[in-house]
């Protein structure tokens, strides 16, 4: 039999966008799930959106006090909350699933030995679910050379198996001490890290709601694109790397041989300069999505832009 998924989601003031998500996570065609929903102190109402709902899904429903520090703290907390001998199952407050997503995911990951994630695409919408556009879609390959500068598993398609949770729920403690920015990139390091098998689903299984207060938004518009490039110059991918090495450090145990070393080197490759930086990157292998990604961060390094400053070497 499936395990039990664990389904987590984290919210703040999310009421408006809430019983539309709720009513697609009730209609999945694959029944066997639980909800966790971990609020943030939300004032809108969002807390009585879900004890009604709690109220009417036979106990598969519970409601849980956040951290109150922001999402990305709240899913760390969250993992730490999931069944380990179950699946989890990440959501967003204000998108809606299409009623076969957890099928699919789980279509993929039973039988799997070992460590697994699936994830898939989205269907980006305005704020009232009007279709835009469909995410992008990256075929791969997938691993930690690319993940150590890339985030390209949305976590808000992302299911996992127990093994790979339980990699997750070691390492949880050390991310939140680190800081990361985002859980989504996070999981795709740990896991990718650990030898996890990755399967990215080309189908689009969710409705992706765009709105003034998302707190990562679509990333395929020329303006998205060039907040992002700009991100590589101005400090703060550099910032995300360092937040995300220091994350692993503590969980290298977690990690294959072959991917420790890989931690290791790129460590040094956040303090090298310029020209060296560049060699770095090279002989380690490492590359994002479309050679234009892969090219323009080579720039940046190239440029000293990914080089910790003095106060964030350790």
């Amino acid at each position: 039999m499936q395990p039990q998924i664990t389904i987590v989601l984290a919210s703040f003031n999310g009421a408006r966008f809430l019983p539309a998500q709720l009513d697609s996570i009730l209609s999945q065609t694959l029944t066997n799930w639980r909800l966790i929903v971990s609020d943030d102190g939300s004032q809108d109402g969002t807390q009585a959106v879900i004890a009604d709902y709690a109220g009417r899904a036979d106990g598969r429903i519970t409601l849980i006090e956040g951290p109150g520090r922001g999402a990305t703290a709240n899913f760390l907390h969250l993992i730490r909350k999931a069944d380990p001998a179950g699946w989890i199952a990440f959501c967003d407050q204000d998108d809606v699933w299409k009623r076969d997503k957890l099928a699919r995911a789980a279509e993929f990951l039973t039988g799997q030995d070992g460590p697994a994630v699936y994830a898939a695409r989205t269907t980006v919408c305005d704020e009232q679910l009007q279709e835009l556009a469909p995410a992008p879609h990256f075929p791969g390959p997938f691993g930690f050379p690319n993940a150590l500068i890339q985030a390209c598993l949305p976590g808000n398609t992302t299911v996992a198996n127990a093994a790979a949770l339980t990699i997750l729920q070691h390492g949880a403690a050390a991310a939140d001490a680190a800081g990361i920015i985002s859980h989504d990139w996070w999981n795709y390091l740990l896991l990718s890290g650990a030898g996890a098998r990755i399967h990215r689903d080309a189908a689009q299984v969710l409705l992706y709601r765009q709105h003034p207060r998302n707190v990562m938004g679509r990333n395929d518009t020329a303006r998205a694109r060039a907040a992002r490039a700009s991100m590589l110059f101005d400090g703060s991918f550099a910032n995300w790397l360092r937040r995300n090495h220091s994350a692993l450090l503590p969980a290298k145990d977690l990690l294959t041989p072959e991917n420790r070393q890989l931690l290791d080197r790129f460590g040094a490759f956040l303090d090298a300069p310029g020209y060296r930086a560049l060699a770095q990157m090279r002989s380690m292998g490492l590359y994002r999505q479309t050679r234009a990604g892969t090219a323009a961060v080579m720039a940046a390094a190239l440029a000293g832009r990914l080089r910790a400053r003095p106060d964030q070497r350790s």
